[in-house]
């Protein structure tokens, strides 16, 4: 099954099969308690990686790599945070205390995303509820859910009432854009070819502009690291972060703030462009555009840009522009119900959505960098949740009793193998190393995780 999804991952990319032998993944599923094949999806996405940065490594070499990768270690990647330790102390807590499910009028359910300040105040606010669980619980009991999600997305808030499989089938949404596969990879500008020059690693002197935001987009840009990439990760100050997830998801980058609401901030980012080989975001389709940013805009600016996008739901479809998350996609579309437990639906063990979508957009990066070496080009790499989900249940389900029998969480002798530890501006992290395997250029972050804005807004030597 995980040689099969792979396959499928590199038709999408119309990349040939490795010759037999050269890709080995290993582990099976069930690796966590959970009826959809999470190893499957989390070795075969970052194998596809594996795929992508031996293609790049033998345009400078002219030698193909081996790719390993283990189920388990794979479905641990996907939950990379929860394995983060500050200077020896406990693993890091991910959801804010306010996000969760509540029960609506009919007895159904929302799920309240309030891991940003924002999200919650604006909940709070249209349900008429103080800044305490136990009361927002109340509140939301007189609202329908439909009536309720649609209110606080218009407050700027992010909900999703909790659907079937079915249900969500019969969206309008789920029926304009079921067809979207899970990753474009789109020629949107011509330019000349630019060979790689021999270099170390398979990224080496590969610059990447990550403007994303949370988890998708920052693993995107935290896999191209792995491969000698140089990243710059820009937000704003005042902007809401994740925390000490940022440490996580910051791993081989540099880290500045612009303010593009500024012309100073605008023309700084251009001048990082126009040396760029990768701009990455994942903010709200046309935040970006309205500062001057979009695909074709930044094709502009600098010819042979590889532009990465991820968006929530998709381009197509009436919420093609609603923000949205992990858990949001899970609970609108059926994942959750499908996990309910004593009647009340759950989430997944691990954020394989967010995972195989940044995964997916570091794989479709590295084939379109090998395309513009091959034949020139600027090119549009285009993902979103709602297509990662779809993808993770095309790969099948598993039997009740086979579900029963796995493990509810991989040990810490487990998961021992895979950690790794290294000294950064805020004291000792410990952290889950790259799982992936290449025979020549093992996958390694060559700079610490360090807090947000640490670095000045300029390219490194």
């Amino acid at each position: 099954m995980p040689y099969a999804s792979l396959r499928d991952l590199l038709r999408l990319a119309d990349l040939r099969e490795p010759e037999a032998g050269t890709v080995e993944i290993t582990g099976g599923d069930p690796v966590l308690r959970t009826p959809y094949r999470m190893g499957t999806a989390a070795a075969a996405v970052i194998a596809a990686t594996g795929v992508a940065a031996s293609d790049l490594w033998a345009l400078r070499t002219g030698r193909r790599q081996r790719v390993s990768v283990d189920m388990r270690a794979a479905t641990a990647a996907f939950r990379s945070f929860k394995y983060l330790q500050v200077n020896g102390g406990p693993p890091t807590e991910g959801m804010d205390v306010f996000s969760g499910f509540y029960r609506v009028r009919d007895g159904r359910w929302i799920f309240l995303h309030c891991n940003f300040a924002h999200h919650r105040d604006a909940a709070l606010r249209v349900v008429g509820a103080p800044a305490d669980r136990d009361a927002l619980a109340k509140a939301t009991q007189s609202w329908g859910g439909e009536e309720l999600e649609g209110a606080i997305h218009a407050a700027g808030g992010c909900a999703a009432f909790v659907r079937t499989e079915a249900e969500w089938d019969r969206h309008p949404h789920a029926i304009a854009n079921g067809a979207l596969p899970l990753l474009d990879i789109i020629k949107i500008a011509d330019s000349p070819p630019e060979p790689l020059p021999v270099a170390s690693r398979p990224l080496s002197g590969i610059r990447v502009l990550d403007l994303t935001r949370v988890l998708a987009g920052p693993t995107c840009a935290r896999a191209l690291a792995e491969h000698g990439a140089d990243v710059l990760k820009i937000t704003r100050a005042d902007l809401a972060h994740s925390g000490l997830l940022e440490l996580d998801t910051g791993q081989g980058k540099l880290s500045a703030h612009l303010d593009l609401r500024e012309a100073d901030g605008r023309e700084t980012l251009r001048g990082l462009l126009r040396s760029a080989d990768v701009f990455s975001q994942a903010y709200r389709p046309g935040t970006l555009a309205a500062r001057g940013f979009s695909p074709e805009d930044v094709a502009a600016i600098r010819p042979g840009i590889v532009c990465v996008t991820l968006s929530a739901w998709g381009h197509a479809g009436p919420w093609s522009t609603r923000r949205g998350f992990d858990t949001i996609v899970q609970s609108a579309s059926g994942m959750a119900d499908v996990m309910a437990k004593d009647g009340k639906p759950q989430l997944q063990p691990v954020s394989a959505i967010d995972y195989v979508n940044g995964y997916a957009m570091a794989f479709g990066a590295m084939v379109a960098l090998a395309r513009r070496a091959r034949e020139g080009g600027s090119w549009l790499v285009r993902a979103s949740l709602a297509s990662g989900g779809r993808w993770i249940n095309q790969r099948g389900r598993l039997d009740a009793e086979t579900v029963a029998k796995a493990p509810a969480d991989l040990t810490a002798d487990d998961v021992r193998p895979w950690l790794r530890e290294v000294a950064a501006a805020d004291g000792r992290i410990a952290h889950l190393g790259p799982v992936l395997s290449l025979s020549e250029t093992p996958p390694h972050w060559a700079r610490p995780p360090v807090p947000l804005g640490y670095h000045p807004p300029i390219w490194p030597a």
